[in-house]
């Protein structure tokens, strides 16, 4: 699928992503409201294209499943916990981790977890810009029944399971970190180095 029209590339992706039984129930649930824009995202949906290309179940070793949403209006903390309390009641019964951000305010504690500062993101798609590696740095939605993605470096190394930082958006040590947890779960990944790019 490497190298094909993006277009192919897409429909590929959205009939993996609906094999995964988690991703499609948190799809299909409409859970923010539509003047609030959101994204499933990152691993959940590099890791699920992963497992199916690996010949592994379709959910192994996925951690969290990440759920953000943008919300400048109002970037209290008490109001993103109260967010991530009614998504994961919302979706309890799924037994997994579905990890909330509003990614408004993720310029508020990025410097204190990651120890580099960075301006407030101006919409989902500009967060999405900055996540740490290229085949992860894609989000996915469903809205008036379509399923639409977000994928601002493009879809090859997802398919290429090809994992490359996204200068200079990532640190190296974090790169690093995802790189040896990674590789653990799928050998068969292919990395380039920090120091290529």
């Amino acid at each position: 699928m490497v190298n094909k029209p993006l277009q192919e590339q897409i429909n590929y992706l959205v009939d993996i992503l609906q094999k995964n039984p988690y991703l499609k129930t948190i799809l299909d649930s409409n859970p923010f409201p539509d003047d609030i824009r959101w994204y499933l995202g990152a691993g959940c949906i590099c890791q699920s294209v992963w497992n199916f290309l690996s010949g592994k179940e379709i959910t192994t070793g996925i951690k969290d499943y990440d759920l953000v949403y943008y919300d400048a209006g109002d970037i209290s903390k008490d109001t993103e916990t109260k967010e991530q309390r009614r998504i994961k009641t919302m979706f309890s019964s799924l037994l997994i981790d579905v990890e909330v951000i509003n990614e408004a305010r993720v310029h508020q504690w990025f410097k204190v977890d990651f120890g580099k500062r960075i301006d407030q993101f101006r919409s989902c798609e500009n967060a999405i810009d900055d996540w740490p590696t290229t085949a992860t740095a894609i989000g996915v939605n469903k809205m008036n029944g379509k399923i639409n993605v977000y994928a601002p470096y493009g879809l090859n190394d997802l398919f290429g399971m090809v994992v490359r930082p996204n200068k200079p958006a990532v640190l190296k040590r974090v790169y690093e970190e995802k790189i040896e947890k990674w590789t653990k779960k799928w050998p068969n990944l292919k990395v380039i180095p920090w120091e290529q790019i």
